[in-house]
């Protein structure tokens, strides 16, 4: 008899476990899992210490506490003039992952479909098959990522129970641009889908690009639930702080599973959360201006190397075209991770972990590569990676 349950034993170890792994082995600078080495502003950890030292240690609500589910409140208002009640529109989960799982158990029956665009963060697949759930792809195509409106329309049927959006996109770096979430907006009334969007590198732009929440657009404030997090923002990923903004009914179904999932966050790190999502414009402005610095910089970087960069418009990431810059012997972007890892001393994610199995062919010349890193970090990873260019 087998120990492990059929809806799990397909999904194997995930590639960042693998990546950090082997990073650690071989001493390799880690570009690979989008995870900051350096800690966030330090107002927001004090927060985080007084909290603790401030008897906030037991069970917070489930839902969340009421001044962080008024600071997701107001930090919606704030950015994106989306007034929503604190107490009846937001819910906290534990991070973005969760609260899309949660989602998919809340908001879908076994035999449902939900549309996802592909290459698609790893855990929503999975997430679904758990669910019993099927995933309906739509791909991104070409330097830019775009979507064939038309591919989109037919990936929706009277089964389509939902689709999820992430914007900016890992592992992509897109943007979905106003036009482009127009088109989905469109289709989701036509057909009554829910959106699930994933917003959580919503203030990581590039080039002046600006961030449009689907749930703004006409039509879509009853039907979208939009989860976003802590830990992008303010360098906080340990923290696991996320919610979920949506119509009452949507987020008392996202609820109903939660409760089941982790019950309730962590009480001193909501607390923390106030901190954060109340800092000035200047807290925001700079968080930009930085990615941006860290962006060009790898950038160039990247393309003194030997590589074809595929500019993102904002995430973490920087997704290549690794043709040229391999030995021949390298025959996919698995094998390329493996040995940029070993032999150059610079970790990667291989991307085909992003695509479903009759699509891994697509990635095959892809590399992704992180730039939350200081700029040391930053610094030993371009002196190995120059060495490529002098090849």
């Amino acid at each position: 008899m087998s120990a492990m349950a059929r809806r799990v034993a397909g999904f194997g170890t995930t590639v960042f476990v693998e990546i950090n792994a082997l990073a650690r082995e071989f001493s390799a600078i880690n570009l690979g899992q989008g995870a900051p080495d350096f800690d966030g502003p330090p107002e927001v950890l004090a927060a985080a210490v007084k909290a603790v030292n401030s008897d906030l240690n037991q069970y917070a609500p489930g839902i969340g506490m009421p001044a962080v589910r008024d600071a997701v409140a107001r930090h919606a208002e704030r950015f994106y003039g989306q007034r929503v009640d604190p107490e009846i529109n937001v819910l906290i989960t534990s991070g973005a992952t969760e609260a899309v799982f949660a989602a998919i158990l809340g908001l879908t029956d076994a035999g449902d479909e939900v549309i996802v665009f592909e290459p698609v963060y790893d855990s929503y697949v999975p997430n679904m098959v758990m669910a019993g759930v099927t995933p309906r792809y739509v791909p991104l195509r070409g330097d830019n990522w775009i979507f064939d409106p038309d591919e989109l329309a037919d990936a929706f049927n009277t089964r389509t129970r939902a689709i999820i959006v992430n914007t900016p996109q890992n592992p992509t770096g897109k943007v979905f641009s106003r036009d482009e979430l127009t088109v989905i907006a469109d289709l989701c009334t036509k057909h009554n889908v829910i959106a699930i969007t994933d917003e959580v590198y919503e203030h990581i732009l590039y080039d002046n690009l600006t961030h449009t929440r689907l749930a703004m657009l006409p039509g879509m404030a009853q039907r979208t639930l939009t989860i976003s997090s802590l830990g992008k923002t303010f360098s906080v990923t340990g923290w696991k702080v996320g919610w979920a903004i949506g119509d009452e009914e949507l987020v008392n179904a996202v609820n109903r599973a939660h409760q089941f999932i982790t019950f309730a966050v962590s009480s001193p790190l909501q607390a923390a959360a106030t901190t954060a999502l109340s800092l000035p414009s200047t807290f925001f402005n700079h968080l930009r201006a930085t990615y941006q610095a860290k962006r060009d910089r790898m950038v160039d970087v990247l393309q003194k190397a030997g590589f074809k960069v595929l500019q993102p418009q904002g995430s973490y990431f920087i997704m290549v075209d690794w043709r040229g810059v391999a030995p021949a012997r390298v025959e996919d972007d698995v094998v390329f991770a493996r040995w940029l890892t070993k032999d150059v001393g610079v970790a990667c994610i291989p991307p085909s972990a992003f695509y479903q199995e009759s699509n891994k062919h697509l990635s095959k010349y892809l590399a992704r590569f992180a730039v939350c890193k200081s700029d040391e970090t930053l610094a030993a990873a371009a002196e190995r990676l120059s060495r490529l260019g002098k090849g």
